[in-house]
């Protein structure tokens, strides 16, 4: 069967810059030699989850916070933004990539990040989907492999051909991740949808007293998520 491939899927956007040559050198750099998709698209998976940290305290209500390119210099980003670098990097590759949003509950994380936010829903938690081998097949490269030891979860694994979304368990077969509402698949991203749902689920003062923070802080980073305290429920 021949499938039609929205040209957006392939297209750089202001944010996913699949044209810029720091995401060009990144995508070429993650795939070294290999030629088949699939495998291209694996290596760049693992360069990404392990590549860039991730970091849930990134400023995040501008375009530019979710541009590649910028977010491949900063070396971190929280899962919306490494899913940016990755579409980006695979529509440099040639491969069609989208991105999809969830909203989860999670289980297990930081005192002070349940704290910052006010609940343990995610909302619009970023998926990576790329077209291989005629299917759509997700890719989550969110959490970096030394933050999920931390938090005694095994790292999500990619091979190109099975969705690869959170698990539920931990370990410990403790609740981890679940999956409250999908909210379906974008070309690019789609930040004026995505402040709307955070202003809606948090609260404006919780949302304007983040932008605040970012605003004073400048470059510096407000807060070290791979120190903070570790809570299961």
């Amino acid at each position: 069967m021949t499938h039609t491939i929205d040209p957006a899927y392939l297209s750089p956007t202001p944010m996913l810059d699949a044209d810029h040559p720091t995401v060009q050198g990144f995508a070429r750099e993650a795939v070294g030699g290999r030629t088949d998709p699939v495998e291209r698209a694996v290596a760049l998976y693992y360069a990404v989850r392990d590549g860039l940290w991730y970091d849930p305290y990134s400023p995040f209500y501008k375009p530019e916070h979710y541009r590649a390119s910028r977010v491949i210099e900063a070396g971190r980003g929280y899962c919306v933004q490494k899913a940016s670098v990755m579409i980006a990097a695979a529509r440099a590759l040639g491969i069609p990539a989208r991105v999809s949003f969830a909203t989860v509950r999670n289980h297990l994380a930081t005192r002070q990040l349940l704290e910052y936010l006010g609940s343990d829903l995610f909302v619009y938690h970023g998926v990576v989907e790329l077209f291989l081998e005629g299917r759509w097949v997700k890719a989550t490269p969110a959490f970096n492999r030394e933050l999920c030891d931390r938090h005694g979860v095994d790292p999500l694994e990619f091979d190109g051909r099975h969705d690869s979304i959170f698990q539920p368990y931990n370990r410990q077969n403790q609740r981890f991740m679940e999956y409250v509402e999908f909210h379906g698949t974008h070309a690019d991203i789609p930040l004026d949808e995505i402040l709307v749902a955070w202003r809606r689920a948090y609260g404006d003062h919780r949302v304007d007293a983040w932008i605040r923070m970012h605003e004073t802080k400048g470059s510096a980073r407000p807060r070290d998520f791979l120190a903070e305290d570790v809570v299961t429920d």
